[in-house]
């Protein structure tokens, strides 16, 4: 296998065992290990590119549910027995991110101004974080509204920053998607992935032209989302020796996600 497969498959790897934790999205992760805007070309133009889409994909899929499969239960024993450090590697993570998508930006002195982008974007992620919640009723739903609300989760599976997780509790339809999947609930789990698979064709289409024809608002704009999930992650002030230890793990994120765009590049 060529290089550049078994780093696209470490990528899949590595946003299929975080995309479970909580505040962080799988278009997060991906948009920090730089496989981001592959991504969203790969699924929008699939028909024009039929044979390179299906490979790119199917590597980052595979690597993608072999790191669900795998880390997924050792990642929340992670974030059980030593929350404090693993989320500081995730906030160290995303800070190590930041040079990544100033450059894809091509942000300079001179479009300081555009920095408004950003914070719409953290904007937008607060908004949505002091949303309440929804207790039950989507779960029971019409086929035709699961169809709407699984076109609305897409949105928050692609953007960077916007936990599908929390999308779904807000709607009501976390506990009862689990639950269907377990039970094999087609009534509810067949229009909720319809609109799933619409949404996701739709954005990734309308994200990949933003990306071409206004690459540094929609950039900045993801940024903002990315900050903004800081908010979500944050899980408190480190007492004693826990300083330290979640120090070293911040830099290590920081670190990791520098040498992978290195060496991406």
């Amino acid at each position: 296998m060529k290089r550049s497969s078994i780093l696209l498959a470490l990528k899949g790897f590595c946003v299929g065992a975080t995309m479970l934790i909580p505040g962080v999205s799988g278009g997060s992760m991906a948009m920090i290990l730089g496989v981001y805007d592959e991504l969203i070309s790969s699924v929008s133009s699939f028909l024009q590119h039929k044979k390179a889409s299906f490979i790119f994909l199917s590597i980052f899929c595979a690597g993608g549910l072999l790191g669900v499969l795998l880390f997924a239960t050792p990642v929340q024993h992670l974030l059980t027995r030593f929350p404090l450090p693993t989320l500081y590697f995730f906030m160290g993570a995303v800070a190590g991110s930041v040079p990544m998508i100033c450059r894809k930006a091509k942000m300079s002195r001179k479009s300081w101004y555009l920095s408004i982008w950003a914070a719409a974007g953290v904007l937008c992620v607060l908004l949505l974080s002091g949303t309440p919640v929804v207790s039950g009723g989507a779960a029971k739903a019409s086929p035709l509204v699961l169809l709407g609300l699984g076109a609305v989760a897409a949105v928050a599976l692609v953007l960077p920053g916007i936990s599908v997780s929390y999308v779904l509790l807000l709607f009501g339809l976390y506990n009862p998607v689990i639950d269907g999947i377990r039970n094999f609930n087609l009534p509810l789990l067949l229009p909720l992935g319809a609109g799933l698979a619409l949404g996701i064709l739709l954005v990734t289409r309308l994200l990949e032209r933003a990306m071409q024809r206004y690459p540094q608002p929609t950039y900045l704009l993801i940024l903002g989302f990315l900050v903004g999930s800081l908010g979500e992650i944050f899980p408190g002030l480190p007492h004693g020796w826990e300083w330290i230890i979640c120090g070293v793990c911040c830099a290590a994120g920081f670190a990791g996600v520098q040498f992978l765009s290195r060496f991406e590049d």
